[in-house]
């Protein structure tokens, strides 16, 4: 039996969280979290109109997060964004984005989103 090999298992993982379900209009994202600023740093998501990855910068945040309010989350959301990059291949992505996590120190948050008019 081959020795478990981390770095594959970490690629294949991120990759499989940026999925979209036709089917009920799922769309995984996931974000990379800047810890000590609390906010999303990064965001990843499945584009179904065009089946490209899409790695997105943030660069605007709401300005106050309320954790008392149960629908907030922990960290203040990007509300304004740059597109990073645009990946064909689930596993680029994958790199790119772990690439970025140990660059900037960012911790991981997945998402389940439903499909909407603006994606």
């Amino acid at each position: 039996m081959p020795a478990f090999d981390l770095e594959n298992f970490v690629h294949r993982l991120i990759a499989e969280t940026l999925f979209y379900d036709a089917e009920y209009g799922l769309v995984g994202s996931l974000s990379l979290i800047d810890v000590e600023a609390s906010r999303e740093m990064y965001i990843a998501s499945f584009m179904p109109d065009d089946g490209t990855l899409l790695i997105e910068e943030a660069t605007e945040w709401e300005s106050d997060i309320d954790l008392e309010d149960e629908t907030d989350v922990a960290y203040r959301l990007a509300v304004e964004s740059t597109e990073y990059g645009t990946y064909e291949i689930p596993e680029v992505a994958s790199g790119a984005l772990l690439a970025l996590a140990e660059e900037h120190d960012l911790l991981p948050s997945f998402t389940v989103l439903f499909e909407d008019e603006e994606l």
